[in-house]
């Protein structure tokens, strides 16, 4: 497929950024990162079409995905997202035909 064919699922303006945060409070410096996902509504809503699309999907079906691969996407600057956006992948945590999560995932209850 040329860049020509190439037709993005995300409509309308959609831009996703990484910021880097530092602050100061009674001497402490604390840093941490954030990530903006801002869009117009029909930016919005294609992101949530993709998203819903890829939680609907059954791994277990999709040729060529190997067994323990996870089906994901990619969401590249010029293309699908804003100029000033990241390259993001979106993509399941569960294996196919493992239902396996990957050994750097960390519940957030800690289980």
């Amino acid at each position: 497929m040329t860049m020509k064919e190439f037709k993005s699922e995300i409509t309308g303006h959609l831009d996703i950024i990484v910021t880097e945060n530092v602050d100061e409070l009674d001497g402490d410096k604390m840093q941490w990162k954030e990530v903006l996902i801002h869009g117009d509504p029909d930016g919005l809503k294609s992101l949530a079409k993709l998203l819903l699309k890829l939680a609907d999907l059954n791994q277990d079906s999709v040729d060529g995905l190997p067994i323990g691969a996870r089906e994901h996407i990619h969401l590249r600057p010029k293309l699908d997202l804003a100029n000033s956006s990241e390259e993001i992948i979106v993509g399941r945590l569960d294996a196919k035909g493992t239902r396996a999560f990957y050994d750097r995932y960390i519940s957030k209850d800690n289980s």
